[in-house]
């Protein structure tokens, strides 16, 4: 009987643990959505501002990447490094305007919508003026834009056809779009955050699992000391 208990017991752990996991796993869904970096030296740092607030300074590099991502944390970013004098180098500069250098990443095909494939990525050197915003100079070289009801950024030159920010399920497949909260990462429309980070179960999974094993071994030994 002692041994039967304590087996139902180590079930008992067992399955709390298991529990706590699955939680963590149905939590990883993602949004797919285009993100919005700023070049910084030879790096990316997502943007703490949408395009449509940003007033870059001539010989800026802007990035958009259309991924699948949990939040600001694990974002994508543009595969290609920015630089500036290399993707503006035939526009020249004129009085009255500023050139943004821009990277235009539409993904990969495992983060592309059902049926759609994305294009390769490429790079533009946008002249506006002076005082235009990022979500002008991008329009001014990739047309067209598609923007949904929230003044949220759908796609770039044309790309994705359907879809706008919505979530998407660990197994790649859409749901309807959840309410935007501290947990939906910000898109190109109002981006916030860092584009650093990675998966893997968060901290409050593993504290959690933490809590229930030691919750389960003072069981067991409170059960040994009663049958003591």
């Amino acid at each position: 009987m002692r041994g039967r208990g304590r087996a139902t017991a180590l079930l008992v752990v067992l399955g709390a643990v298991l529990a706590v996991l699955g939680t963590g796993t149905a939590q990883a869904a993602g949004y797919r959505y285009w993100s919005f970096w700023e070049g910084s030296g030879s790096g990316w740092a997502y943007a703490t501002q949408g395009p449509s607030l940003v007033r870059p300074d001539d010989g800026a590099v802007q990035g958009f990447r259309f991924a699948v991502s949990a939040d600001s944390q694990d974002a994508a970013k543009p595969r290609r490094s920015p630089g500036f004098s290399e993707i503006c180098a035939g526009t020249p500069a004129q009085n009255g305007t500023k050139r943004v250098a821009l990277v235009i990443d539409s993904g990969t095909a495992a983060d592309a919508p059902a049926g759609e494939t994305p294009p390769p990525p490429r790079t533009a050197c946008a002249q506006v003026p002076k005082d235009a915003s990022s979500a002008v100079a991008l329009a001014s070289v990739a047309k067209p834009l598609r923007y949904g009801s929230d003044a949220l950024l759908c796609a770039i030159s044309g790309y994705p056809v359907t879809g706008c920010g919505e979530q998407v399920s660990g197994n790649g497949n859409s749901s309807p779009r959840a309410t935007a909260d501290a947990s939906t990462p910000t898109s190109a429309a109002a981006g916030s955050g860092d584009g650093s980070g990675g998966g893997g179960p968060s901290a409050g999974v593993l504290f959690g699992v933490g809590a229930v094993l030691l919750l389960g071994i003072a069981a067991v030994a409170q059960a040994r000391r009663r049958r003591g």
